[in-house]
């Protein structure tokens, strides 16, 4: 089963990273949360990615094109123009790199790589958040359900402390309350091939006429996840994961 991956936007919220370099390759603990997101996925056993690229694409394609050399112990040769790989740490990854326009919205992009997929069930997410979703169990879910497509549903943490007030006095402050109970869309889709009929054109955006018409027609799942979910939009979202990553309680960190 394939993974599809959204990694061509500009991230302008994240402008102070993404002058220079595409948001994907944000690093958090020294890797790109791209690395986070496959590493998320390949923990229960999908190792083969489609990466949709776009904005600096060129700098995803060098990451790969050098990460096994990167993971290994070598010996140069220097007379000899030659090198011995003694050991590597690479994951068995098979990866896709597809340049889907610089100005292609999410479904465009989407569409663009539909022949790179095979005619099955694919999962498909965002290129700047992660979670401890269990994707076996959201899999399970989306096939049990025999709809076209499954939403992971979350419900975010409120963004600021709250006060509990008692007339004018404070009561209690309770840090990152729980938001106000919405369901929101945290990516982490699976989608069986006849989503494709929903994807529109190159300037198609997927959370737009794809999400709602699936939705209308009764062919959209929702999988309710209540463990840790977080987007990289801002500075202080990098801050916090990177706060999260050092401390060595990062929830995503699902594999071993």
């Amino acid at each position: 089963m394939k993974t599809v991956i959204l990694a061509g936007g500009m991230g302008t919220r994240l402008s102070e990273e993404t002058s220079l370099r595409p948001k994907p390759m944000v690093e958090i603990g020294g890797k790109p949360i791209l690395w986070h997101i496959m590493k998320i996925y390949s923990a229960h056993g999908l190792n083969d990615f489609v990466i949709c690229l776009g904005y600096l694409g060129y700098m995803i394609k060098e990451y790969f094109a050098n990460y096994y050399l990167h993971t290994a112990d070598v010996t140069f040769d220097v007379a000899k123009n030659a090198m011995e790989v003694h050991q590597s740490t690479a994951e068995p990854w098979r990866v896709t790199l597809v340049d889907t326009g610089a100005e292609t919205q999410t479904a465009g992009r989407l569409k663009r790589v539909l022949e790179y997929l095979d005619d099955e069930d694919y999962c498909f997410t965002y290129g700047d958040g992660v979670a401890d979703v269990d994707v076996a169990r959201l899999i399970r879910f989306h096939r049990e359900q025999g709809r076209l497509a499954t939403v992971t549903a979350v419900q975010p943490a409120g963004r600021f402390g709250a006060m509990e007030l008692d007339g004018d006095a404070v009561k209690e402050f309770r840090e990152k309350p729980a938001g106000d109970g919405g369901w929101i869309n945290g990516g982490f889709f699976v989608l069986s091939p006849g989503v494709r009929d929903y994807l529109g054109r190159d300037d198609t955006i997927w959370e737009q006429e794809p999400l709602k018409g699936l939705a209308a027609d009764g062919q959209l799942s929702s999988f309710k996840h209540r463990g840790f979910w977080q987007p990289m939009d801002t500075v202080r979202d990098r801050n916090h994961l990177e706060e999260l990553w050092h401390s060595g309680r990062a929830p995503c960190k699902v594999w071993h």
